[in-house]
């Protein structure tokens, strides 16, 4: 049975903060910890990563040839008819809207919107999307479904 005279403080003690600067007596005062003088004691130092004393830095190592598409890639937000047909009903409009409503599209598609042509779509609804694929294009067609293709921006 617990009582009063019983208890135990089950608590973690709290760790002493360290204090910086505060005067050669604190165990960390005058320099901090820092050192004298150069770049390190100083306020607004950085390390940079490349620097690697006298050697040549890895970045000046690799070849600077080719090119990355990285840098003006807009990303697109993909959807296969098969996803189409399991979320949608009968009469229903695809398009970014629903989509947000569905919870499949983020808030910002710099690309646009990108119907693709995996799986089957057998529900009428009118699809407005930035892009078809090809197969999507003729699986469409072939089935009669309504499809527009919106300007990206």
């Amino acid at each position: 049975m617990t009582n009063l005279a019983n208890l135990t403080n089950t608590h973690r003690p709290r760790n002493k903060i360290q204090r910086v600067g505060r005067g050669p007596g604190s165990n960390r005062g005058k320099t901090c910890n820092r050192g004298t003088k150069g770049d390190k004691a100083r306020s607004g130092y950085k390390r940079r990563r490349p620097q690697e004393g006298g050697q040549l830095p890895l970045f000046r190592k690799l070849p600077t040839r080719g090119f990355t598409n990285g840098r003006f890639r807009r990303e697109t937000l993909s959807i296969n008819l098969g996803l189409i047909e399991s979320l949608y009903k009968d009469g229903e409009t695809v398009n970014y809207q629903t989509l947000r409503q569905k919870g499949l599209a983020p808030r910002v598609i710099p690309g646009g919107i990108k119907i693709l042509g995996q799986g089957e779509l057998k529900k009428k609804v009118t699809i407005e999307a930035h892009r078809f694929s090809s197969t999507a294009k003729e699986k469409l067609e072939k089935s009669g479904i309504a499809f527009k293709e919106l300007p990206v921006r």
